[in-house]
């Protein structure tokens, strides 16, 4: 996944783009009130922005708009694949937890690989404003960005929806499992 050129060719920038704009008009509901006119306006001229779309995308993350940061007026990208994207599986919550490890030690971890393409971990909030989008997660989990306290005693959550209920979980930060991964934002 790593490059030292964050920028697509004119071709997957535009494959991109329709990629996006044919998602964003299938999910009015995620985003009511934007107009994908405004999206592509904010995306122009923003090349590691989207690579980082790109690289979600690739990693089959789904990113589409969820939102608009009340702050900054920055559109919210998120992972709305229904379940945890699949190239995001298999990893432990930090380096800190991987360097734990003995043995078994997974390829990578969450927070590195949100780093290495660009995006922000989701967080509790983040995740339970998105389960009110949609129904995701129904046979996988994700990683969460985990309280300081939390990671402090070595712990990490993720959440998941079961029974139609969004469940908020621990579990050492060490541990990875194939059907657990992590969703990410990012904002435009």
């Amino acid at each position: 996944m790593k490059t030292d050129q964050k920028q697509l060719s004119p071709e997957g920038r535009d494959q991109l783009l329709e990629t996006l704009k044919n998602r964003f008009e299938k999910n009015k509901a995620r985003h009511e009130g934007i107009q994908w006119a405004d999206v592509l306006a904010r995306l122009e001229g923003k090349s590691a922005k989207l690579w980082t779309l790109d690289q979600m995308e690739l990693t089959e993350g789904e990113p589409d708009v969820i939102g608009v940061d009340s702050k900054t007026g920055a559109y919210i990208f998120c992972d709305c694949a229904p379940e945890s994207p699949k190239g995001r599986r298999s990893l432990c919550y930090d380096r800190d937890a991987w360097n734990f490890r003995k043995e078994n030690k997974p390829e990578n971890t969450a927070l590195d690989v949100a780093a290495e393409i660009g995006i922000e971990i989701l967080d509790e909030e983040g995740y339970r404003h998105l389960q009110t989008l949609g129904k995701f997660d129904l046979k996988t989990s994700s990683w969460i960005k985990t309280p300081a306290n939390i990671r402090k005693l070595g712990g990490a959550v993720f959440c998941d929806r079961r029974y139609d209920t969004v469940f908020y979980y621990h579990n050492g930060a060490e541990s990875y499992y194939a059907a657990r991964g992590f969703r990410g934002i990012l904002r435009v």
